[in-house]
């Protein structure tokens, strides 16, 4: 599975790509806001998505409803922090595939990502 990372926290990036690779994902690339997210997801056409919801320029909330207007089957897997309750229903009511609270655990991310094309 080739996946897209989107956060605008560098460490987070780091902490996903490094616990991807050793969960046998393909990392293609990695945005740090909404907009980078969708100029991305156009050009390296990526299996998943994994979108943080608060980020400067365009929300991911924002980005997943662009990205799901270019290709419905669009998978993204959205992570926040805990207390965003209002956010994750709003990203599940717009297309997200799946949801992830931070902090994310390794066992968490790689239940959510293989939950996708289950």
């Amino acid at each position: 599975m080739r996946i897209l990372i989107v956060d605008d926290a560098t460490f987070m990036r780091n902490f996903l790509f490094d616990n991807m690779q050793k969960l046998g994902f393909e990392v293609i690339g990695e945005a740090c806001d909404g907009k980078e997210a969708i100029q991305k997801y156009i050009k390296l056409k990526p299996d998943i998505v994994t979108m943080d919801i608060t980020m400067p320029k365009m929300n991911g909330i924002e980005a997943l409803k662009e990205i799901k207007k270019i290709d419905e089957d669009a998978k993204v897997v959205m992570i926040s922090d805990i207390g965003q309750h209002e956010k994750i229903i709003e990203a599940i009511k717009s297309g997200a595939t799946d949801f992830i609270i931070k902090p994310v655990h390794p066992d968490r991310l790689k239940e959510s990502l293989e939950k996708v094309f289950v």
